[in-house]
């Protein structure tokens, strides 16, 4: 089963080869660390988890790194409206990154480079720019001259001439070209500087990746991942700069994740929609947000409103639901899941599964493939069967294919019967369910049961059907839970 892979670089699917097999290296653009992260800059490493996840499962050898920008004017700033340092902002933040990281469970990076600890690398590759003259110095700062990269715009698909035509030249930048970019910034007063060749000040901020990337894997590597917004300016820079420093191809594969839409709205500081990942796993849970990035295929805009995240809660809901059911029987028949093994039909499901992950990792369909599982363990397995080994190897099946899909994804990992409890009690709230008024019916059709009374019962279930409350009646009592 080959992988394909959508390059937006030739914008195709292609096989993918990397230039080492089995090794891969992948480098994603990491975030600037002045603030909290918010939900839209998660997207990227949920999606780029299940795929250096996938490409383990298929053989490669990955070493994937992300980089934490902590050099950078929003930095400044904000360090100085705080009355700190830039260091210690910076600091504080990652930490609180790596925090977000953890709530959401997904695997650490191999390498997490930061721009602080790479200054000679950056002031080498300047200086090699330089030197080839790609780059020009003038009063302390250091242009990247984009004539001198006749490729400029390959990546982005943008013109130069369009480009240069639009630009605006401001009237302190001493610049051969409206399009040239900073490499290297003079030190300005009341900012923290460094030593560089051409005196001290900070390096521009799309040297800095292309900078790391080289001290960490050499001239090239196979993937380089990102949002679409940084298409251009900042991989475009980095291509130029990097293959105008070693005359290479600097990444074979770029992935580029589209955007979170708040309401049809970009997510932006200025709409005033911007949520933090903290904000929302404690309003809601870190597997919602997961399992609703994961539904959407990367390239696609994901749409990110409360109408989205409560379709979310109820679909996975859904899942859970059946899971609390399989854990229910597999539990009680001490089925030891260890030594399990996966049949002829869930193993064609799970090949479904990677067939649909080959074509450019569309997640897409394996959450339909998702929902076909569960509806076809929903029309076998209810709570109140005879715990046969028909049911219980359903129900082993169903746990074997979801505990590999969470190998690849880090979904599904959670405890099924408290966790299904949560959502439960998060679609109460959505629904303005009165659970006053469903435990008040509760017991009265426990009576009606009781006194054989099964008219009422039945009445009694129909109106609790009304307030979306699904009733099990099982040999070990009356089951009941919102309705998915």
């Amino acid at each position: 089963m080959e992988l394909k892979i959508y390059n937006t670089l030739t914008r195709s699917k292609e096989v993918f080869k990397p230039m080492n097999p089995p090794e891969v290296r992948i480098y994603v653009c990491g975030p600037t660390v002045y603030d909290f992260l918010h939900v839209g800059n998660f997207r990227g490493p949920v999606v780029f988890n299940m795929v250096r996840n996938y490409l383990e499962l298929i053989g490669y050898e990955v070493t994937y790194a992300m980089n934490f920008t902590d050099i950078d004017d929003k930095i400044i700033r904000r360090a100085n409206e705080k009355g700190v340092t830039s260091e210690a902002l910076t600091e504080q933040y990652i930490g609180e990154y790596k925090k977000d990281f953890q709530i959401l469970g997904l695997r650490p990076h191999d390498l997490n480079p930061k721009v602080t600890e790479h200054l000679p690398a950056i002031n080498e590759m300047i200086s090699t720019l330089v030197k080839n003259e790609t780059a020009y110095v003038v009063d302390g700062d250091v242009w990247f001259s984009i004539e001198k990269f006749k490729e400029y715009g390959k990546l982005s698909g943008r013109n130069v001439d369009e480009l240069m035509a639009g630009a605006r030249v401001e009237v302190e930048e001493k610049k051969r070209n409206p399009m040239d970019f900073a490499l290297w910034k003079s030190a300005k007063p009341g900012e923290p500087a460094w030593d560089s060749p051409w005196g001290k000040g900070r390096p521009g901020w799309h040297i800095e990746c292309s900078a790391m990337n080289k001290a960490i894997f050499g001239d090239q590597i196979d993937i380089h991942g990102g949002g679409t917004d940084l298409m251009f300016p900042h991989h475009e820079n980095e291509i130029a700069q990097t293959e105008g420093c070693t005359h290479k191809t600097f990444s074979k594969y770029w992935m580029h994740w589209h955007m979170l839409n708040f309401s049809g709205q970009k997510m932006s500081k200025s709409v005033g929609n911007i949520l933090s990942m903290r904000e929302f796993a404690e309003k809601y849970h870190a597997e919602i947000y997961k399992f609703m990035i994961l539904s959407v295929h990367y390239r696609s805009v994901a749409e990110f409103s409360d109408e989205v995240v409560h379709r979310t809660i109820s679909s996975l809901a859904k899942v859970y639901s059946s899971l609390a059911i399989a854990d229910l029987y597999i539990d009680q028949a001490g089925v030891a899941m260890a030594s399990a093994k996966l049949t002829p039909a869930t193993d064609a499901l799970w090949n479904r599964v990677m067939t649909a992950l080959s074509d450019d990792f569309n997640m897409a369909e394996v959450m339909a493939i998702v929902y076909e599982v569960v509806k076809t363990f929903n029309q076998g397995v209810k709570r109140g069967l005879k715990a046969n080994p028909a049911v219980l190897e359903k129900c082993v099946q169903f746990k074997l294919f979801l505990n590999k899909l969470s190998k690849l994804t880090s979904l599904f990992g959670e405890d099924a019967t408290s966790f299904l409890k949560f959502l439960d009690d998060k679609l109460i709230q959505i629904y303005n369910i009165d659970l006053k008024q469903v435990e008040k019916l509760i017991a009265e059709r426990k009576l009606a049961r009781a006194d054989k009374n099964f008219a009422l019962s039945d009445q009694l279930r129909d109106q609790l059907n009304q307030m979306k409350i699904a009733i099990s009646d099982t040999p070990d009592g009356m089951y009941w839970e919102v309705m998915k």
